[in-house]
């Protein structure tokens, strides 16, 4: 049975796919609401298809498939598969760090401390994970400073604090433990401080607060000062430690928000967990997919991997845009003002930072493979068959048509590389003639360098200006019979789109992607590096009117003054008596006085 005969058989249910190759190895796993009709749209005229998703539907030699009960059954089924088989066509988490969780042990007098692993059936119960260890780090200090938990490894139960079996450590002498291994503090008590801290990682540290307040008064209406003091105290602390965590203005909103920065098939995600007002938990994770996956599904994929780390998800979930799944008690919003909105803000400007950070961190440890990494993204993007290791890009700048000039700069592996920059001037075009100008200067850089550096042309030229100056370029280049050789393209900046001749549609490259930001960073070089020759031959210009409009005055007698004086204003503030020593008495009078009137 083919492939298309057995697909034709999946049921119309929820439930997850596999694809396998001819060796038999999973190469794709997805979700499905109607498994019959998602499949479906794999198998349709190739030319439906975008080129990664043709290469995939090129691999597959076999498919199955798993049928669940909903549509949130199948996200958690995808989730746990594409992890045990790691598909290569699935959107794959990128980021391997195992992140620190805060452990409460299952002990009669239980532990609390920092973890990376966890180990189930034990009793345990894990909060987090934390991003930040630093973050999880001062939460136990804090625990610490209020309640006297102890940190010993010791087996600590009746039988062996009745047989007094362990005398008490140092923390019990400088009152940082409560000494439970020789029945100092009863087991309700110290369940009843871990019963608080379990209450603050859950992210209800307002009821341990609502709570302490109540004890306090009750404890003053007994005339019991000392405890109601020391309630006040502990109430305080935790006031403090709250005043420093980030708190929304919706003091009773409880709900998780999603947020995705998206850069070519990569994407930035942060999760935010709000309790009670509060932000109790913040993750990042970065996904990468070999095929152009839409943003739902990386959205979905994103909320299935929280779902698996911190388990259900709240009614409330606070998203950019609808996922392409829907679970049974969670509302999916997208809010569009007041703390909401807020809310889903703040978490994109986590993801932009993340997103931001990663790609330096890049930079920082593995300089070459960024490079390499931000290469091959363009080239995706342009859809070029080779790696755009040289690239060029042309400028124009004339100001009403004087001094009309042209620039060229060159980026060899993403970087400038500045002895290869080469500036024109205009030779055979009349006034500001934008297109004419581009055309000539096109064909004098490579009709030169095919004379004396052939194997030198580049991968890429960028021509900064719109459809105008990128036809004329890419008649330059058609003449001299090297089209098929490169890639031209123009980039216009009112909106950062990318032009090709013959394609009535503009390329919109994503504003957050590396391979936009370097088509960006040499049209404003070209800009820049012809801006300055410009402007430096209308200063000499400028000079050269200045002195020569004198009657008498030639071009050497004007370098004579001009590398004497330095300049046109000292010049006109010099004294007659020493003009008249370097060109004469009468043509030092008339200088004189026509600079000075």
């Amino acid at each position: 049975m083919t492939v298309k005969e057995k697909i034709a058989l999946f049921p119309h249910s929820p439930g997850v796919y596999r694809y396998y190759d001819a060796e038999g190895k999973v190469i794709y796993v997805g979700k499905a609401k109607d498994l019959h009709k998602r499949v479906a749209q794999y198998f349709v005229p190739p030319e439906r298809l975008n080129t990664k998703t043709r290469i995939l539907v090129s691999k597959i030699a076999d498919a199955q498939f798993s049928v669940v009960d909903s549509e949130a059954d199948a996200l958690l089924l995808e989730n746990n598969l594409i992890k045990q088989y790691k598909p290569k066509y699935n959107i794959l988490l990128k980021d391997s760090k195992t992140y620190p969780w805060i452990c409460v042990t299952g002990d009669d007098f239980p532990k609390v401390f920092i973890t990376r692993r966890m180990e189930k059936g034990k009793g345990n119960r894990y909060f987090g994970p934390y991003s930040s260890v630093m973050h999880a780090r001062n939460l136990l200090d804090f625990f610490g400073e209020m309640y006297p938990l102890r940190t010993c490894n010791l087996k600590i139960t009746s039988e062996a604090i009745l047989r007094h079996k362990f005398r008490p450590c140092l923390n019990f002498h400088i009152g940082r433990c409560k000494a439970p291994c020789i029945g100092n503090i009863s087991k309700q008590e110290y369940g009843a401080n871990i019963d608080e801290i379990v209450h603050i990682l859950s992210g209800r540290g307002g009821e341990v607060i609502r709570h302490y307040r109540q004890q306090m008064a009750d404890a003053a209406a007994r005339l019991d000062f000392e405890q109601a003091q020391q309630l006040k105290e502990k109430m305080q602390s935790l006031e403090k430690h709250y005043a420093k965590s980030i708190i929304t203005s919706a003091a009773d909103t409880d709900a998780d928000v999603f947020s995705l920065v998206f850069d070519m098939n990569e994407a930035y995600g942060n999760f935010l967990r709000i309790r009670s007002g509060a932000i109790v938990q913040s993750l990042n994770l970065a996904f990468r997919s070999q095929i152009e996956e839409e943003r739902a599904t990386m959205l979905s994929t994103f909320i299935g991997e929280i779902e698996d780390k911190f388990g259900e998800l709240s009614s409330e979930v606070i998203v950019p845009f609808l996922p392409d799944v829907e679970i049974d008690g969670v509302e999916f919003r997208i809010p569009q003002r007041g703390d909401k909105l807020a809310l889903l803000e703040l978490s994109a400007k986590n993801a932009k930072e993340f997103h931001f950070n990663s790609i330096k961190q890049r930079e920082h440890t593995d300089p070459d493979a960024w490079r390499m990494s931000v290469m091959e993204d363009l080239r995706k993007a342009l859809g070029m068959k080779e790696l755009p290791r040289h690239m060029e890009c042309f400028d124009n700048s004339n100001i009403q048509g004087t001094n009309p000039v042209a620039s060229c700069v060159v980026f060899r592996d993403a970087q400038p590389s500045k002895k290869d920059y080469r500036r024109f001037k205009i030779k055979t075009v009349v006034g500001a003639n934008d297109y004419a100008s581009m055309k000539e200067v096109v064909n004098r850089r490579y009709s030169r360098m095919l004379a004396e550096a052939p194997e030198d042309l580049p991968q890429l030229i960028v021509i900064d200006g719109g459809k105008g100056q990128l036809e004329f370029a890419h008649q330059a280049l058609a003449e001299l019979g090297i089209l098929d050789r490169l890639m031209v393209v123009g980039l216009a900046k009112r909106l950062e789109e990318v032009i090709r001749v013959g394609d009535p549609y503009p390329l919109f490259i994503d504003r957050n992607s590396q391979a936009l930001k370097v088509l960006q960073q040499i049209r404003d070089e070209a800009h820049r590096f012809g801006i300055t020759f410009h402007r430096n031959l209308r200063s000499k210009a400028a000079i050269q009117s200045a002195l020569r409009e004198i009657k008498g005055v030639g071009e050497k007698t004007e370098q004579r003054l001009l590398l004497h004086y330095g300049s046109v204003s000292k010049i006109a503030s010099a004294p007659l008596e020493e003009l008249s020593a370097l060109v004469g008495a009468d043509l030092a009078v008339r200088i004189h006085d026509y600079l000075n009137t």
